[in-house]
């Protein structure tokens, strides 16, 4: 099957011409030659993009989005008039294209656009989806990734506190049961190694932070009861949805008081790094 040539920007929020500040909230996409134009955005789950400029109210964002959605119909009724369904008509290729980058030029308004990019896709819709997924959602972004940057935070504090050479990635058990920490603390002659685990549960969905919190409660359970660690030296430095945030807090509140109800510490990493460090450094 042949690939159709698609051409795309990336729709972002600009409130501030003054600092050139952006955050992308939508892809639009036009493929001439298989009569597709079409456009999405984020009109739903806004709140990072509210958080970021938070000088502007959550209405201007909702009017700016409605305005442009008004504008891409009226765009849309445009291609259509002038035959954007014809296949064989040249002139529908030039007068889409026309169109297209006259949408995305370069403006100072509160809607500005990456430059027009091509991407080859098997079905446009499905690839308009894809790039939405990627540019505004942040699908690559997965927990396994933002637990990553949350143990380079947890080395750093760890480093700038001249005691990171003392904390290495080790195993903790045996061949029947053992989990790996990315932080343990050991000195020769003294078997209470102190533990930390940072840990992200800030998922999109509830669920996922049930099963991620679960997967590490029952973690430290089996260790416990094995006699592989003494749950006091072992601390979790956690980050989660904001305070307000609905169930997804409730959860995550809920999963951090199952974590200390197995006799473990838990704090949370930005509010509490000297606290993290007095924790490491005493053992």
């Amino acid at each position: 099957m042949n690939k159709i040539a698609c051409q795309y920007a990336v729709v972002r929020f600009s409130p501030f011409i003054e600092t050139g500040e952006f955050a992308n909230i939508g892809i639009i996409m036009m493929a001439p030659k298989y009569n597709f134009f079409d456009f999405q955005l984020a009109t739903k789950r806004y709140a990072r993009i509210t958080r970021f400029f938070d000088d502007i109210d959550a209405s201007v964002y909702k009017k700016t989005i409605n305005n442009f959605k008004i504008e891409m119909k009226r765009i849309t009724d445009t291609l259509n008039s002038h035959s954007f369904h014809n296949h064989s008509n040249n002139r529908s290729d030039s007068f889409s294209n026309d169109i297209f980058s006259e949408i995305t030029r370069d403006r100072e308004t509160i809607i500005r656009f990456s430059n027009i990019r091509t991407v080859l896709a098997n079905d446009p819709q499905d690839k308009l989806t894809e790039l939405f997924e990627y540019y505004v959602e942040r699908n690559f972004v997965t927990k396994v990734y933002k637990e990553t940057i949350l143990e380079k935070g947890v080395r750093k504090l760890l480093l700038d506190a001249n005691i990171g050479k003392q904390y290495k990635k080790r195993i903790i058990g045996d061949n029947s049961y053992h989990v790996s920490f990315p932080f343990v603390g050991h000195k020769k002659g003294n078997n209470n190694n102190r533990i930390i685990k940072p840990l992200h549960l800030g998922h999109d969905e509830s669920t996922q932070i049930y099963e991620h919190g679960d997967s590490w409660i029952s973690k430290i359970k089996r260790l416990k009861e094995k006699r592989y660690l003494q749950t006091e030296n072992v601390l979790f430095t956690l980050s989660g949805p904001e305070s307000g945030t609905g169930i997804r807090f409730e959860v995550y509140s809920e999963i951090e008081k199952k974590l200390l109800d197995t006799g473990v510490q838990v704090l949370s990493f930005e509010n509490n790094r000297e606290k993290i460090i007095n924790f490491a450094a005493t053992y």
